[in-house]
């Protein structure tokens, strides 16, 4: 209570004006935007246009350093230049009360600019929040920068001022924020409701038995080692690398996927469509280009879902080699993403399908529920489209989807690639047997050979888990018989084609990261 009672100085007055009003507006937005729209909401649409405008090396630094926690970092730093804004409107506020209202409307106007400019955009309805917010915070602003004038200013003779207008500022401010907080509590539990319609819709599903099963996994598939990842990866440990900071919650009863462009008749399916089809079921690894040697953006799941040839073609598509006009699928998402796959790979005879089902569940709404686009052998970047909406049939000189314009790379097979799993990195080891063991990938062309180094010394054959299929990893393990002393173990595989995975040591852009995976251990 004697902390109450201590006068309040000028300053500080003026920033928890600022602070206070900074939260007003945006508790205000984002409660129009849960109306609205949840991506319409300043924090989100400015988040969104940052990624789209941050350079490709510096993503892959964020998604290399923070991993899947990027978006939330991301976020975070947004309120921290909030705040830091706020703060410093609140003390202009102080001796230019009209200046710095409308510094916070001309922040309103950047937000609202951020969500027109969005490429799932509604239209002109998606700027409310951010004026919404903007003019109510500026009011704020405008009145507690009045009343803390009056309560910091101090009486001759005095340092800083007392008594009822000081309790009275205190009182407003507080109530203000108290009533903030109601607001952004609001806007978060009706945000919450807007998606209840979705999530009913994906508890509705009823996956169908597959037409085509996919073929029953070798009994010693996965190898008796400790610490080796699994063959299948649990559905919650799959990784997740996008640029949505709002995961879409989108209607299955709603949905559509349209077909169209260069050499197609235009069709339109719902899901009811798709899920009348005969379906197929396949285990499929897959992977993000955005993964390190030795990184963790990858998994193998069982899919199932409608093979996309099979659309193309009903749709009268032909891939370039049979004459067909398009050799670029473009397919878009609901929240306006584009990725570029080659028509001709869409279509040479690999599982490609637009999945529903992801380990014998509906697709989850991080993993692109209800439908998702798989290519095997490609990146997720260049096939791996969630949420799908649209794919429309062009060239590759025609138009240059979203990472192509961040100088990504038009086409993308993945790379031959090994990891391991165990031992960890820096691991403290005790002399005698220890199993080291991994997995190895080269989609479309499957793994051959693994192979392990001690130091500098000779490569040895690794035992090699039964290869499922092509489009899945390999398990493989090796007895190391480990010597006292610092040790480095790497790792280097042969694929089907006979490419032995290069030494080059390269990053993940403009086409996928390679060179040889290490851990360095040390035995005592």
């Amino acid at each position: 209570m004697n902390n109450l009672r201590e006068p309040l100085s000028r300053p500080t007055a003026g920033i928890t004006a600022g602070l206070v009003s900074g939260l007003t507006a945006l508790a205000v937005a984002e409660l129009v935007a849960a109306v609205i729209r949840p991506q319409a909401g300043p924090v989100n649409a400015v988040g969104a246009a940052a990624i789209d405008l941050t350079p490709a090396p510096v993503k892959d630094f964020a998604i290399r350093t923070f991993g899947e926690d990027d978006k939330v970092v991301l976020q975070l730093g947004i309120l921290a230049v909030l705040a830091l804004l706020a703060a410093a409107l609140g003390l202009a506020a102080l001796n230019h009360r009209r200046v710095a209202t409308a510094g916070v409307l001309v922040f309103g106007l950047v937000g609202g600019v951020a969500a027109l400019s969005r490429p799932d955009s509604t239209g002109p309805v998606d700027v409310l929040p951010s004026v919404a917010g903007a003019v109510v915070g500026a009011l704020v602003l405008y009145w507690l920068a009045g009343r803390a004038a009056d309560v910091a200013a101090p009486a001759p003779g005095e340092v800083t001022a007392r008594g009822p207008a000081r309790r009275s500022f205190l009182a407003a401010a507080a109530g203000t924020a108290v009533a903030s907080v109601a607001a952004a509590s609001l806007g978060r539990h009706l945000a919450g409701r807007s998606g209840r319609g979705a999530t009913a819709s994906r508890q509705a599903v009823r996956l169908p038995a597959p037409a085509s099963p996919a073929p029953p996994l070798p009994g010693n598939v996965q190898p008796a080692v400790a610490g080796i990842s699994p063959f299948t990866t649990p559905t919650g440990d799959f990784y997740r690398v996008d640029t949505a900071l709002v995961v879409p919650r989108v209607d299955a009863d709603t949905w559509r996927l349209r077909i169209h462009g260069k050499g197609a008749r235009t069709r339109t399916y719902s899901l009811s469509d798709l899920l009348a089809r005969p379906l197929i079921e396949r285990d499929i690894t897959l992977t993000c280009v955005s993964n390190e040697v030795g990184g963790p953006y990858i998994g193998t799941a069982r899919w199932l879902g409608v093979p996309l040839a099979d659309l193309l073609r009903e749709a009268g598509v032909r891939p370039p080699s049979q004459g067909g006009e398009a050799d670029q699928l473009v397919a878009r998402s609901v929240d306006g993403m584009t990725l570029g796959s080659p028509v001709e790979d869409v279509m040479d005879g690999r599982d490609a399908v637009l999945a529903v089902g992801m380990n014998g569940r509906p697709l989850p709404f991080d993993h692109g529920f209800p439908v998702r686009m798989l290519v095997p052998g490609l990146y997720g970047y260049v096939s791996a489209c969630k949420w799908i909406t649209d794919i429309e049939l062009t060239t590759f000189d025609a138009y240059d989807p979203y990472w192509v314009k961040r100088n990504w790379a038009r086409k993308a097979p993945v790379k031959t690639q090994s990891r391991i799993d165990t031992p960890k990195p820096f691991a403290r080891l005790s002399p005698g047997t220890v199993p080291v063991a991994g997995v190895a990938w080269a989609q479309r062309r499957g793994i051959n050979r693994v192979e392990v180094r001690i130091d500098e010394g000779p490569w040895q054959d690794a035992d090699l888990a039964p290869q499922a299929t092509v489009d899945t990893w390999r398990q493989w393990s090796y007895p190391w018989q480990a010597t006292p002393g610092g040790h480095t173990i790497s790792v280097r595989a042969t694929d089907g084609d006979g490419a032995v995975q290069t030494e080059q040591r390269t990053r993940t852009t403009p086409d996928g990261a390679s060179g040889w995976h290490g851990v360095f251990t040390t035995v005592t």
